[in-house]
């Protein structure tokens, strides 16, 4: 199973395209919001099932603010991050995730990818933005999540 991980798009649908093309075909594609107006067309061009949640840039959406999901083993906890104080930190969104079961949790909003285990019981994921990035070398980012046959997720941070 392969999934494609995205966030902070705002709109500039050329490098989901790219990502889309690279990585395919897609068992599931996940946006973590600030996809500002182009969720039918993103859906249109996963030729997947799509889930998204809503960003700070996303005024007028009815996206969730937080979405769970899960792909085998992994309840996955998707939220754009603006509530829960990613700026400083993942430490509220690593308490909200294991309050609700998850085992992984993905954000987006600082525009940094992210990978992070230590915590021990939840891994922490960002996978950059894909439009304006903020990494030193600012590249745009996205994450790949593929689960082999055995079961066991792998990820994979790459660049466009």
């Amino acid at each position: 199973m392969k999934i494609l991980i995205i966030s902070d798009s705002h709109g500039v649908d050329k490098n989901i395209e790219k990502a889309v093309q690279k990585e395919g075909p897609l068992d599931a594609l996940l946006h973590l919001g600030d996809s500002q107006g182009s969720e039918e067309y993103i859906q249109k061009l996963a030729k997947c099932p799509v889930h998204m949640v809503a960003g700070n840039c996303d005024y007028f959406s009815n996206l969730p603010v937080v979405r769970i999901v899960e792909f085998g083993k992994y309840r996955i906890m998707m939220t754009h991050g603006h509530y829960h104080y990613v700026s400083v930190g993942p430490h509220d969104l690593l308490e909200e995730a294991k309050a609700n079961h998850c085992n992984i949790v993905i954000y987006g909003h600082t525009h940094r990818p992210l990978m992070d285990g230590t915590d021990g019981e939840v891994l922490v994921l960002n996978p950059g933005s894909i439009s304006y990035p903020r990494q030193e070398g600012k590249n745009p980012s996205y994450l790949v999540m593929e689960i082999d046959e055995s079961g066991e997720a792998h990820f994979r941070l790459n660049y466009l």
